[in-house]
Formats: structure tokens, sequence, C-alpha cells
């Protein structure tokens, strides 16, 4: 199934040697890549973007939730026959390099990969707001001199308009993603991964133990910031059959607006719900759903559902029922007053602080009891 709009976000990323050089706090939201007269799809409320970076080395076709598990041996095969274009360095071709070549080869682009990841990882770093301040107070008492100390060691830049408390949390969230990219080199660093990571260091004092929460968060949420979007396109997909099969009505306006593919929810998905919710909200909706996902890794399936008497089966995909039970809540709004795709995702994008994350939970489960056999 195609979605059309996506080509869209395509034409946002970059590949880590094209930008090379290229990147500051200005530069970090890319609005300039997008189309003309388009809008960011990713572009929020805030000052904040979620353009989704990637470091071009995804070679595969398919997203599953073992991606993780795959060894960087992979990405280095998919590099050693992949090289075109500007990544090809006029370097020899891959049949007439001795293994020594190739070898530095793969070493330079790897160098060249981190190095980029790195920019971005501390722009989007220092750009963290401090709404996770009063929910961790013991981090928000740090010293001027512990937080710049820290920020220092990573080569923390441009925080001195920061408060130590700030400074500490953009000092560990690079120490974090910066980790990360190493330990999962096809994925790298991706715009948008430092929003997830956030509420995990802010609930988490020691780095060592949010690092390994954040990497098992990833397993569910890394195909997200795959270069094919596989991931992203099925998740699209599943929540466009929810509005269809619960509301025929508001499906055939968005048919008749083109944006049937509910590609306006781009930026819901990608960092599930955390551009629309504060801190206090989010940590209930990812807790609700991780209790499914490990309902489900149970063994609690629609049989001990019923026996149990539970409201709802538990479901995999109770974030996109929350997504579509977001769109749902606006179908008056949306049939009554919205003329193309942009509008509703201008209305999208600026939901942030304005959702009951009980009613839409109310409004998911719902909908996961009505359509769960169906979908």
């Amino acid at each position: 199934m195609d979605f059309p709009g996506l080509e869209d976000v395509n034409s946002t990323r970059m590949t880590p040697s094209a930008e090379q050089g290229n990147l500051s706090a200005e530069d970090s939201d890319f609005p300039d890549e997008a189309p003309q007269g388009s809008e960011s799809i990713l572009e929020g409320g805030d000052d904040r973007s979620v353009v989704t970076y990637e470091d071009g080395l995804a070679g595969d076709t398919e997203s599953t939730d073992s991606d993780s598990s795959e060894e960087p041996e992979i990405a280095e095969s998919f590099l050693a026959t992949e090289f075109t274009g500007e990544n090809d360095f006029d370097l020899p071709s891959q049949e007439n390099s001795s293994p020594f070549e190739t070898k530095s080869r793969l070493n330079l682009q790897k160098d060249e990969d981190f190095a980029t990841w790195q920019r971005i990882i501390r722009v989007d770093a220092v750009r963290a707001n401090g709404e996770w301040i009063m929910y961790s107070p013991s981090q928000a008492a740090v010293s001027e001199m512990k937080a710049r100390g820290l920020a220092e060691s990573v080569g923390l830049q441009d925080y001195d308009h920061l408060e130590p408390s700030r400074i500490f949390h953009a000092a560990r969230l690079v120490t974090i993603l910066e980790a990360y990219a190493l330990y999962d080199p096809e994925i790298g660093y991706c715009q948008g991964m430092s929003d997830l990571l956030s509420p995990i260091i802010a609930v988490m004092e020691e780095d060592f133990l949010a690092f390994w929460c954040f990497v098992g968060f990833m397993k569910k949420a890394r195909h997200n910031f795959r270069l094919d979007e596989v991931g992203i396109r099925r998740q699209l997909g599943l929540v466009s059959k929810i509005i269809k099969c619960k509301d025929s009505h508001l499906y055939k306006h968005l048919e008749k607006l083109q944006a049937e593919d509910c590609f306006f929810v781009y930026r819901m998905v990608v960092v599930l719900f955390r551009r629309e919710l504060n801190l206090d909200q989010t940590l209930c909706l990812w807790e609700v759903m991780w209790a499914d996902q490990a309902a489900i890794r149970a063994g609690i399936a629609q049989s001990a559902w019923g026996r149990m008497r539970l409201r709802a089966p538990p479901s995999d995909d109770l974030l996109l029922y929350a997504i579509a039970a977001c769109v749902l809540q606006r179908r008056k709004l949306i049939i009554e007053k919205y003329s193309s795709m942009d509008e509703i995702m201008r209305e999208c994008n600026s939901m942030a602080g304005q959702l009951d994350v009980w009613k839409l939970l109310d409004d998911a489960h719902d909908l996961v009891v009505n359509l769960h056999d169906k979908i």
C-alpha cells in the first residue's frame, strides 16, 4: 500500500556525508529541507522539531521488533556493497580494492557518521526543555560545578544560557545517546530519540540503568527511525484502518482531502505522543502501553481477557488506538471546518497541553473492545 506524502519526509532526510560540517543550532530543525510550498510534517508547536535523521545505512526492508538484535556486521556488509554517489569518496571500486582499502573506507564512513550524530545530539540536548525538573528534585538540585563539569566532559557547547539543572540534563542526554549510536550503528542517532530518552533519565538517576532501559525501549521504537519507513507505514495504515472501521463518514471526508493515509499523525507515531503530552501524561500513557505489551508476553490473550473480566483485551498497538481516538475526538471539527490535510496537520501539531490522557485511554480502550477482532 502506497502512502502519498511520505516522499516529503524523505526529502527532509540527509546522509551524513552530505551534511558534514553544516549543522548549527539554527539548522537543526531542517525547515528548508522540505519541498517548497509545503509545511514540514514534523514541525510542532514548540521550538523543536522531530525531523528524523537517518544514517542512510538501513539496508533491510523489513521492520520488526527483532531489529535491535542485528549484528553490526550487517551494516558493514551493506556499506561494502552499496557505496554510490557522494558516499564513494572517489575511492577504487569494491572489486578493485584490497581488504585493507575496504576496511579503511568502512572506518572512514563510520567515523563520519558518528561525528555527524555527535553534532546533532548536542544541538538536540541543549534544546531540551525543563519540564522534567518538578518530577526529579534531586537532579534539579545539582550544583553548577557538577553540571558544567559533566557538560565539559562530554563536549557540550553553547549551554551558558541554561541553568545548572538543564545543563546536567543535556549532558546526560549526550552521554546516553552517543552510547546508543555506537551500540546500534545501523540506526545511529535520529532527531526525536532525545524526546524518547528525556522521560527515562528524568526518573532514573543512574546513566547505565537509563541506557539499558532506553535500549529495551528502542527494541519496539527503533523501526520508527528506519530510512525505509516500513514500520511507520504499517502504523499509519493501522490508524487509518481503525478510523475507517469506527467512523466511515469521517474516513470518506479524509479520502476527499486525500488524507486517508493519516500522514497528519506522523509525528505522534514517531515520538509516541511525546510532543502532545506533558511529562506526567507521557509516563501514564507509556506505562499503560507497556503493561499491555507485558500482558501479551505473559500470554494473557482474548480467552484470558474474558475469564479475568478485564475491560479491554491487551493490545500491542494501544498507542495507535490512542492516536486514532485523538483524531476521532475531533471528527466534527475536521469534517465541518478543515478542507485540506495541511489544516488537519496543524490541528494535530497544536494539541500540546490540550489532551486529557485518561479520556484518551478510555476512548482507546473502547476502540480496542469494539474493533479488536476486526482489526
